[in-house]
């Protein structure tokens, strides 16, 4: 019974902290209203409700991780943004559309799919489904090019960002 208590003990502050940035957001959108407090607080203590089901308390981010992901994935989308439109106004674009698998090296359900869909807003690449295994179908502009390579990488940017590496298996 205790040790349920110290770690709600250490759920405390996480919560409370979600909870203060929720309120402070609804103030941003709402502007700072007296009258209208009683519903913020409402909103944000819903938001916290919400929010241990999709991100458990005492899961981390680490400012570095996104950093590092934030100076990869821009220039990258640049980069394959301009690859796409050079190909799409050639007179005779060079594409080998199809379709690839991997595996991903994130863990299943809401990570995966977040993983997914941030690699889903890079041009080029489109994850379209997940098996349960974690085999990732793809679809791809050109199957020249090195997409395990790349999707393994994305995964691991994304997953620096909440401290980890890959998952355990």
């Amino acid at each position: 019974m205790g040790g349920a208590a110290a770690a709600d003990d250490r759920r405390f502050p996480t919560l409370l902290v979600r909870g203060l940035c929720l309120l402070a957001l609804w103030a941003v959108l709402m502007g700072p209203a007296l009258k209208d407090l009683p519903v913020g607080i409402a909103a944000s203590a819903a938001g916290v409700w919400v929010s241990t089901a999709l991100w458990p308390a005492g899961g981390r981010l680490s400012l570095g991780g996104f950093i590092r992901f934030l100076l990869r994935f821009l220039p990258q989308s640049v980069v394959a943004g301009v690859d796409v439109a050079r190909r799409a106004f050639a007179r005779d674009p060079d594409l080998r559309p199809g379709f690839a698998t991997c595996l991903s090296t994130v863990s299943g359900g809401l990570a995966r799919d977040s993983a997914c869909a941030v690699m889903s807003l890079q041009p080029g690449k489109l994850p379209v489904d997940v098996s349960v295994d974690g085999t990732l179908l793809i679809h791809c502009l050109d199957l020249r090019e090195p997409i395990a390579e790349q999707v393994a990488a994305d995964e691991l940017a994304f997953c620096r960002i909440f401290g980890a590496e890959r998952r355990d298996g």
